[in-house]
């Protein structure tokens, strides 16, 4: 607060003001040593967005009043801030759609047009592109990431083998990316040399990519905490990608797979903390791990619920979400803190997991991760800004989590040139109550993990192939006439049942004309 309002405050509170008396006052504030004091100014807010990973948008109690997963803190948290019924990821799976959050840009216009990296692939984030990292800390934010990565580091490939990176060795894309590499042409002993702080964060805690994808070891500023000398044979590897599965590979010796939920929770509790050392605001982009496989809830949360291990685990992040929530409120944080929750894409919860738990993760809507259809990437988005976000608010906006980029500018007053967040807008006029829709926002697009493109303008969507795109079934399929999309109307149609592709080709060519106008040019702020 400015001591020009405070004086105003005084003033008009206090009987028999006097500026004696109110100067007293602040020579008394200014003696004090408490957290208060080193609050940032209302201009700029401290911006905590955390990421759940394979997050369904039926899991939580305040989106499904049929779950079957406890959520107390966040369906409080939604009862604090706005919560948002049409909020979209860019992509269906994990890699595009971090790329999309922290860069403002589809991730189809990366060296990743398609799929994701694994736990060895190269740094994606190009290194002249800003993120919104690099834009809040220019700001003057004090700015960390603490969690999984999964956009690749620049691991230092032994001196012998600098010349011989290609397909015998690595995984590369058909333009040129590297995805995936033999560890044992890796010098561990040498830190990456692309990781989060050459990309705008002072500090960073990380596991490489997903907890069931090798190497099983953290880096913290981008050195390795301990060394992956060891090797697992793997977990559940007959499940189907589920229960406690995680791959073949190096670990680090004494590496917990049901601790890094915790620790990462700890690592940012202790994050915030010590800003309170400092004066500058903080910003902190916490993605979660979890509940993406392995699924993995320590003792104090097993058999909570009727889901299994992943309602178990699903509980459990809520638990976690609810200490920073807390460690916010112990440090009078919490009223100058803009806190998002949402989630990078769908949950892997297939029909016979339906069937089994009698729990929609994905609530009503068709299909799953990885899928062009809604539960492939409607995500559930809370925001919470006390006094600035209405609280106990719904917004039936339609956004992309690409928008944090733009609206973390627009709240700071920031300009953002035109040659970075091509694909991020600002959400700050719903968010504040002074629109309904997001502003300037002709479409938004997301992607499947195979290549299906869907686009989304008004209540019209356009799947760009048959089948889902992605992991339910049938995925892919060829037509034998002349459909060769999905359209559907989501007000009419939520569950995607009635294909009008052949019915409404008006409809079906001004999307595709989106489409491609976005591909070749992108699009302004």
């Amino acid at each position: 607060m400015s001591y020009t309002n405070m004086f105003n405050m005084y003033k008009n509170n206090i009987p028999g003001f006097n500026f004696i008396s109110f100067a007293l006052f602040c020579f008394h504030l200014l003696s004090c040593d408490g957290a208060a004091d080193k609050q940032p100014s209302d201009e700029k807010p401290n911006i905590v967005f955390i990421l759940a990973d394979d997050l369904g948008y039926g899991d939580l109690g305040c989106y499904n009043a049929d779950s079957k997963i406890p959520t107390p803190n966040l369906d409080h948290l939604a009862s604090q801030g706005m919560k948002f019924l049409d909020a979209h990821a860019p992509a269906a799976v994990c890699t595009p759609t971090r790329y999309g959050i922290l860069t403002g840009r589809y991730c189809w216009r990366s060296r990743l047009p398609v799929g994701v990296l694994r736990g060895y692939g190269r740094a994606l984030i190009e290194p002249q592109r800003k993120t919104v990292a690099n834009l809040l800390k220019e700001a003057g934010y004090h700015t960390g990431v603490i969690g999984k990565w999964h956009l690749g580091l620049d691991w230092v490939v032994k001196e012998e083998f600098r010349d011989s990176i290609s397909g015998q060795i690595a995984q590369i894309n058909e333009v040129g990316m590297v995805t995936e590499m033999n560890p044992d042409y890796i010098d561990f002993n040498q830190a990456p040399t692309d990781g989060p702080l050459n990309h705008g964060f002072n500090y960073s805690y990380i596991l490489p990519a997903s907890l069931d994808m090798d190497p099983y070891c953290y880096l913290e500023n981008d050195r390795l905490v301990q060394l992956p000398t060891a090797l697992t044979p793997g977990n559940d590897l007959n499940t189907g990608y589920t229960g406690a599965f995680w791959r073949a590979g190096k670990i680090a010796e004494g590496f917990e797979f049901d601790q890094v939920l915790p620790t990462f929770t700890q690592k940012a509790k202790q994050f915030i903390q010590e800003t309170s050392e400092k004066d500058n605001p903080f910003f902190l982009y916490l993605p979660f791990p979890s509940p993406h496989t392995p699924w993995v809830p320590t003792s104090e949360y097993r058999n909570k619920t009727k889901v299994g291990a992943y309602g178990d685990f699903t509980t459990m992040v809520d638990a976690m979400v609810g200490r920073i929530l807390q460690t916010l409120d112990s440090l009078n944080y919490s009223e100058n803190t803009l806190v998002i929750f949402t989630s990078d894409n769908g949950p892997f919860w297939t029909p016979a997991l339906i069937e089994q738990f009698q729990h929609r993760a994905a609530g009503n809507l068709r299909g799953m991760k990885a899928d062009a259809y809604e539960g492939g990437h409607r995500v559930p988005f809370i925001a919470r800004w006390p006094d600035k976000i209405k609280a106990g608010s719904t917004s039936r906006a339609m956004i992309s989590l690409t928008s944090l980029l733009a609206t973390c500018a627009d709240i700071l007053n920031v300009e953002v040139s035109d040659d970075f967040g091509e694909d991020s807008q600002s959400i700050w006029p719903v968010l504040s109550g002074a629109t309904q829709e997001v502003p300037g926002q002709e479409a938004i697009i997301q992607h499947s993990s195979k290549n299906f493109f869907a686009v989304r303008k008004g209540d019209w969507k356009l799947i760009t192939g048959i089948g889902s795109g992605g992991f339910s079934e049938p995925s892919v399929v060829i037509s034998e006439d002349e459909t060769t999309g999905q359209l559907y109307n989501l007000n009419d149609d939520p569950g995607e049942l009635t294909n009008l592709f052949l019915k409404m080709p008006e409809k079906v060519l001004e999307l595709k004309e989106i489409l491609e106008r976005y591909k070749l040019q992108g699009h302004s702020h």
